[in-house]
Parts: structure tokens; sequence; C-alpha cells
């Protein structure tokens, strides 16, 4: 027997369902906040990721499915969205369009090499949006509703939201130097990946999952101590946004986010529900000015955020939310007989063109057991036609919920169920 690849897992129909409800919500608070869909490729040429995530980033030297194609050219399974939406903003010019900024979402499978764990897959999938080309603090406070709402529109509520400024370039720059001289008396006891970031990346040290318990973590240099006055000042019109807009948040001096091309605003939403598992975080994101420079465009200003479905549906579970999922047959169609199984076949066929959800046995079952799949499928109503009802011309209908049956003429039966759908259940 093969079994699916380690990291990966089925959806399975049950669980789909669970899934339309949360991508159709997704769709259309994305529709109210005025963001378009885009599709990229699934693999990129690795390139991209490289320069678009950053080459000290753990995504970029630890966690690619890389491979060559047949003409030899390096390709990898895209590992984030960010770098292919802002490829295919370059390369499709949306720099020029009339509507700025321009608002983008995207849904799919991301794939990381990682040790899988609950809430850790190898493939994964993303929602996340960007809004590219607008350097305004209001843009950041929307980008922050929208992920907020993402999650409070499911019922979600053991929420919390954390921000945090990673300042401009100047800000980063002498943060970073404080970063330098405050760790590199440590640097012998630090952990391998820390010793090569405190020379690539020093604020990817603060990030370490191994080394978090080193007393020079606790009094590393601050970056809200080493902002300079534009950028304190953008951070205050963000929080004031919030504010304004009643998103309560908290402020953690430590968060950097794991990419390269972050700045200014960055954010983090947590769950606090009991038994959600060790890593808290539901979605992350943050402001990045220099990436569409990186990949060949104009100096563009973008922010946005992206997070797991698999670990929103873990956040609903952890707080008992029941989504309410409808899965209900419109009509099963018994029938008893070989004619009468034929002529069952052309009236599903046209109820199904009418728009109506109905099947009927296909396992030439005995009528108690055709009554009894009607009933696992929670069919609203039972259509029953056997040789006395065709020598008539008629088919029986049970109203399953009021227990209510009646013979109809097979011409009526189609405007007849219409009719009790759309709430005429009462009469007859």
């Amino acid at each position: 027997m093969i079994k699916v690849p380690r990291g990966t897992e089925d959806v399975l129909p049950e669980k789909v369902k669970t899934w339309h409800y949360i991508e159709n919500k997704l769709h259309k608070i994305a529709d109210t906040f005025n963001y378009k869909e885009i599709r990229t490729p699934i693999f990129e040429r690795t390139e991209l990721f490289l320069r678009g995530v950053g080459e000290t980033t753990d995504i970029v030297q630890k966690e690619m499915y890389t491979f060559e194609d047949r003409g030899g050219r390096s390709l990898t399974l895209r590992p984030e969205g960010t770098a292919s939406v802002v490829r295919s903003y370059v390369e499709n010019k949306m720099h020029g369009l009339p509507n700025q900024p321009v608002k983008l979402y995207y849904m799919g499978p991301i794939f990381r090499y990682e040790r899988p764990q609950k809430g850790r897959n190898r493939q994964f999938t993303q929602f996340g949006i960007e809004a590219l080309g607008s350097a305004d603090p209001a843009i950041d406070a929307e980008v922050i509703a929208f992920a907020m709402q993402c999650y409070e529109s499911m019922g979600l509520s053991s929420l919390r939201l954390v921000i945090n400024s990673l300042g401009d370039l100047e800000s980063r720059k002498n943060h970073r130097q404080a970063l330098i001289d405050h760790f590199t008396p440590h640097k012998g006891e630090l952990c391998e990946d820390c010793q090569t970031r405190l020379e690539q990346n020093p604020l990817r040290v603060l990030d370490c999952k191994k080394d978090r318990e080193h007393p020079a973590m606790g009094t590393a240099p601050s970056i809200l101590e080493y902002l300079n006055e534009e950028s304190r000042k953008y951070f205050e019109d963000v929080k004031d946004y919030l504010e304004t807009m009643g998103i309560s948040y908290e402020i953690d001096p430590t968060m950097v986010r794991g990419l390269d091309y972050y700045n200014h605003t960055v954010f983090e939403i947590m769950s606090d529900a009991e038994g959600f598992g060790a890593i808290t975080t539901l979605t992350g994101g943050g402001r990045y000015n220099g990436l569409v420079q990186e990949l060949g465009g104009p100096e563009t200003p973008g922010i946005g955020f992206a997070f797991s479905i698999e670990r929103l549906i873990m956040a609903l579970e952890a707080e008992g939310i029941q989504l309410p999922l409808e899965d209900k047959l419109d009509c099963f169609v018994v029938a008893m007989g070989d004619q009468a199984r034929k002529e069952a076949a052309r009236i599903v066929y046209n109820l199904r063109k009418a728009g109506l959800k109905a099947d009927k046995d296909y396992m030439d079952k005995k009528i108690k057991a055709q009554f009894k799949a009607a009933d696992r499928f929670h069919s609203k109503f039972v259509l029953v036609l056997g040789e006395d009802e065709l020598s008539e011309g008629k088919i029986s209908v049970k109203n399953m919920a009021t227990g209510d049956q009646e013979k109809k003429s097979l011409d009526e039966i189609l405007t007849y169920l219409k009719e009790m759908m759309q709430g005429g259940q009462h009469h007859g």
C-alpha cells in the first residue's frame, strides 16, 4: 500500500465542507475590502526566492523544495506567497494601473521542507494579501483590520494582536550595529546558525528558537530605542488608526518576523485558546518597502500578511466552534422494478438540471435499504416510484420533516418540489 508523503495529508470529503465554508468566507471578506484575487504558478525560478525571501533566511537555507527541470533550470515549489505576487506585479507593470494602491489576495498550496508537527505540514494552504503602492499608515491599519476580520468572522474570540515597528533603513542600520556590538562578546556561546546570522543579519538572532533562553537575549537593545523621528511618527500614526477603529493591540519590541524584507510595521495575531498548542501564532505580516526594487521594479511600498488555513481550522477546534455547514440532499428517488429504475434515472437527471441536489440508489438495494440511504443523506424529500405509481403516471412525495406524503403526477413534480423548497412547506 502506498501512503501519502510525510508532512502532507488528504482532506477527505467530510472535512472539505469546512474548507469550502472558510474559503467562501475569505473570498467575501476580500471582496468587501476591495482586494482582487491573483493566481500565480506553484513553482517559480529558484532565484526569485533567493532574492525575494533572502538568502540568510531559514526558508531559503533549509526549507525549500528545489529541483532541476529537464532543461537544466533550477525551479522551486513556492515556500511563501509574497515573492510570487510581487514578481507578477513587476512583470505585468501593475504600478502603471490607474487604481492605486494595487490590492491583491491569493489562496493556495505552499511547500516547506520542515519537521512535520501539529499545525506544520510540508504542504499547507495559505491565504494572503498584498497592498502595493501606498506608504500611508492607514493602509497598514486596513491590512491589520482585514486579518482580524478573517478570524473574528469565523467566531474566534481568544485572539491577541501584537505589533512592532522595525523602522526605516536608517533606524535599522543603527539598531543592527547596536545588536552586533551587544552579541559579539557572547558569540562563542550562541548556536552555529546565530554565529552566521550575527554577521549576515543580526536581527534574526532575536528570532532564534535555540538561544531564546540565553541571558544576552533579554538585554538586547530594542529597535524602538533606535527609531528616528520619521519612523517613530509612522508607528504612532498606525497605532492611532487602530485605536480609532477600536482594534486593541499590544506592542512587542522583540518581534522581528523571519523575512529579510520587512520594515516599519510588523504584526502577529495569536490564539490564546487553551489546547491550541505551542505555536500560538495564527498569522503574521508587515510592511516591506524594498522588495519591488529587489525584483526589478520601481521603488514601491508594500504591506501584507499570510496565514495557514490549517492553523485557522485548529484554532476553531481549540475554541470548540461549529461552523454552520449545510449538507443535505433535496431529493432522493427510491425506485422498485426495472421500469421504475429507468424512469428514476430520468427524474434525477431533470431534478439536477433544475438545480436541485438529487440522488438515487445504484447498489440494487431493497426498498427499506434505499430509505435508509435517503436518511443518511439527510434528504429533505423522498420520491417513491414503484410499478403502481408508474402505471398511474404519478410519484409519491414524502416530506421528511413533516412526514406528510402525497402523490403528484410526473409532469408537475418539478414545479411542486421547487415550490416546497422556496418555503411553501405549509400547504398540502
